[in-house]
């Protein structure tokens, strides 16, 4: 009779195991950091997720390999046992955020005051990819809203040469939207600036903010999010949703707002 295998992973298997699993991802995070510092589209995105990802993958090795140790083992264990707990129900409230943000990823339907579309980044002095389509669905919007008022917010980026409002106007003019109907707010950096400062805009432009229903334009991803920070200032406001086309771009978008939302609702606007 053959006698079974004993398929015990020893201390020093588990220690190897965890040793190689974190060169392998100082390795991986530290090659998408130079992406992202080279410029690459996304590298921003995927460097965070990679980074979270393999930093949840190393505490567990790490702690499983402590398990192996006699003099600590039960108490390695109980961390374990209860890391594993923490990490299911952060999982949890992650795919509750992600259906949340999934839900709102569409166009309302309302009589609107004006329409704010939010900036997404420039290459030079052109709308990026993402932008673009969130500017070409205003255009869209407003073949039947041509008399309301367009506000395009963005600041200046790093590397960009003019700010986003200005590219986002020269865009939509050369698109036959009215010039005299896109208020440019040029100060923004962030989501919360953005709908701020637009809100701002609108009052100089004599418009009443706490009777109106305002447009807010992005990619569907953005719109639950965008919507909450605009809640948040008292504004009643519905969402214009721009495609995001392809499965690797709504996978990586999707997931990051997904913790974006988590974010602003734990530790409010940012």
């Amino acid at each position: 009779m053959k006698q079974r295998k004993d398929r015990t992973i020893t201390p020093k298997q588990r220690k190897t195991i965890t040793i190689v699993t974190t060169v392998c991802a100082v390795l991986f995070c530290s090659v998408a950091f130079i992406l992202k510092t080279l410029g690459i589209p996304n590298m921003h995105i995927i460097s965070g997720l990679l980074l979270g990802f393999f930093a949840l993958l190393v505490t567990y090795l790490l702690l499983w390999s402590l398990c192996a140790h006699e003099k600590y083992s039960r108490v390695f264990t109980v961390i374990r046992r209860c890391y594993v707990v923490l990490v299911a129900v952060a999982s949890v409230f992650f795919f509750t955020m992600l259906g949340l943000v999934i839900s709102d990823s569409r166009t309302e339907e309302a009589d609107v005051d004006c329409l704010v579309v939010l900036g997404a980044g420039l290459h030079g002095d052109a709308p990026s990819y993402i932008l673009r389509l969130r500017l070409n669905k205003a255009v869209e919007y407003l073949r039947t809203r041509e008399d309301i008022p367009v506000i395009v917010a963005g600041g200046m980026g790093e590397g960009e040469t003019i700010t986003e409002a200005e590219a986002m106007y020269r865009y939509l003019v050369a698109r036959g939207v009215d010039e005299s109907l896109i208020w440019k707010e040029d100060k923004s950096t962030r989501t919360q600036e953005n709908i701020e400062f637009s809100l701002a805009l609108m009052e100089e432009m004599g418009l009443d903010t706490e009777n109106i229903t305002v447009a807010v334009v992005s990619n569907g991803f953005h719109i639950r999010r965008a919507k909450l920070i605009a809640g948040k200032m008292g504004v009643d406001a519905i969402g214009v949703a721009a495609p995001t086309p392809g499965a690797y771009l709504q996978v990586l978008y999707y997931s990051r707002e997904a913790f974006a939302l988590a974010a602003e609702l734990v530790f409010g606007a940012r």
